[in-house]
């Protein structure tokens, strides 16, 4: 039957037919716990989640009113500002670097994302042992080079301990976001190269008006993911350090979970979550914006 026999109406519905199935499972998946966690955070809830009286907003304001709150929501965003941006700041150059060729480059490239295929809790594990403070790896190497005459505790200090997991959160996002760059480089056409040298432009020229301006929309896209993700990272701040000293190094995810699971407070830990939601979304709508005004600029 070809397309024109097909009534209008029906060639319009037909797109919203095929992706009914996903789109009632999508709905499940996501509109189902939204629903409960609005429940448990206007509610009175007991430490195993059972529901009690309505309690409106007063879980969101027992948040505000927590001392811990706001540094803990600040501390995430600067967390995720500095590992995003850090990751994009490696992986960029990394990634034009693999997408040269040269003598050894497939091995370096599978160097580049192992990291990747690693556990990240596994990951968190072996850099907390590397920056222990008695017997830490880390330690021993900066003695054995003179750089230090005696240990230092590392994740004892939020000085240390935020800045170090900040550098762990950027190491372990570089293999993902070079990975997204490799796909993003290998589309620009090399004769836009070819044309640039032959007028004489320097690489640097090169860069700045061939590769960042069709790169763009791929950095877009690693921007917007590693937000997602960075923001949400629970295993390098919980396994190093729980959110210590002193809940010093604490992101809303880790704050979360201890009101949850530790002091026992479902309603404040389900206000947090929704928080979290409405951070997340708001970024991704203002995203989406951008894009789209990009677009209509371009055309």
């Amino acid at each position: 039957m070809s397309e024109l026999s097909i009534p209008a109406t029906r060639q319009r519905a037909l797109p919203y037919l095929l992706i009914l199935p996903a789109g009632v499972l999508t709905a499940l998946v996501i509109l189902w716990p939204l629903q409960e966690l609005i429940q448990i955070a206007t509610h009175q809830a007991g430490r195993f989640g059972q529901l009690h009286e309505f309690s409106g907003l007063e879980n969101f304001f027992s948040l505000f009113n927590d001392p811990e709150f706001m540094p803990t929501l600040w501390r995430t965003v600067v967390w995720t500002l500095l590992v995003v941006a850090g990751t994009l700041v490696i992986a960029i150059p990394t990634a034009i670097l693999l997408n040269t060729d040269f003598y050894g480059r497939g091995l370096a490239r599978v160097i580049i994302m192992l990291p990747w295929a690693v556990s990240l809790t596994m990951t968190a594990v072996v850099w907390r042992w590397a920056l222990g403070g008695e017997n830490g790896m880390l330690n021993a190497a900066l003695r054995d080079w003179g750089l230090i005459g005696h240990n230092i505790q590392w994740l004892a200090s939020a000085t240390t301990a935020f800045p170090a997991q900040v550098v762990i959160g950027i190491l372990v996002s570089v293999p993902f976001t070079v990975t997204i760059f490799l796909g993003g480089l290998s589309a620009i056409p090399g004769d836009l190269y070819e044309a640039a040298a032959l007028e004489g432009a320097s690489p640097w020229q090169q860069f700045r008006r061939i590769t960042l301006p069709l790169l763009k929309p791929f950095v877009n896209i690693a921007i917007v993911l590693n937000t997602i993700y960075v923001f949400n990272s629970f295993p390098i701040i919980w396994v190093m350090t729980q959110g210590g000293p002193a809940n010093s190094t604490d992101i809303l995810v880790t704050y979360l979970y201890k009101q949850a699971f530790r002091i026992g407070k479902p309603g404040e830990a389900a206000a947090v979550s929704l928080i979290t939601l409405a951070i997340l979304l708001f970024f991704a709508v203002m995203y989406v914006r951008l894009v789209m005004r990009g677009r209509e600029q371009a055309a």
